[in-house]
């Protein structure tokens, strides 16, 4: 696919277009949805407390993507207009039919998400993970489960996509760390593919 690069890391299959949107496109997107999401706080498990998520979320998808996350039940919101061209595009790129969305909001560089990886029953056992990152560039952490001395740090600017496939989730967790350097809001959209459980 044109524009992609291959990202060596060992036991990961990472793909990264960092212009998958053009800069106006991507600035139209950030604005549009900044103004169209309903953001809110997530409560979140930490070392066995109830704690406010650090960054504003959103969780969007097809009415039976319901998702669970550090033992909280998520209801998914209505798709946005804004995104059903998104979502038909990364369709047709990837093969995969991305029913849901979590929508971050990062304020500044205070706003943050620690370590974790996208290995929810939901997702299935080789779950593809699409990182769209609009707004303000902040800097992506990987680091294996095993030897965290294996990290890798990407730049994730306006307009690109990340994409994380195979036994990624299985073998790292990502972060995405705070920074004392001003920077503005950035918005990032993580498509997923919820496994709806038959009746």
């Amino acid at each position: 696919m044109a524009g992609w690069q291959h990202i060596e890391l060992a036991d990961a299959d990472l793909e990264l277009d960092r212009a998958w949107l053009s800069p106006a496109q991507a600035d139209a997107l950030f604005a549009a949805l900044r103004d169209a999401i309903a953001w809110e706080t997530h409560r979140i498990s930490l070392f066995g407390r109830e704690v406010d998520s650090p960054r504003l979320s959103c969780w969007i998808g097809d009415p039976d993507a319901v998702y669970t996350y550090s033992r909280t039940r998520f209801e998914p919101r209505p798709w946005p207009d804004a995104l059903s061209t998104i979502r038909a595009r990364l369709r047709s790129e990837t093969g995969v039919d991305f029913n849901s969305v979590l929508a971050n909001l990062y304020r500044d560089g205070r706003d943050a998400m620690g370590w974790h990886s996208d290995s929810e029953p939901e997702l299935g056992a080789q779950p593809v993970i699409a990182s769209l990152s609009l707004g303000a560039m902040r800097r992506f952490v990987l680091k294996d489960r095993h030897d965290p001395a294996r990290k890798l740090a990407l730049e994730l600017p306006s307009g690109s996509l990340l994409l994380m496939r195979g036994d990624t989730q299985r073998h790292y967790q990502h972060a995405l760390p705070r920074t004392a350097k001003p920077v503005g809001a950035r918005v990032n959209l993580t498509f997923r593919r919820i496994e709806i459980a038959q009746a």
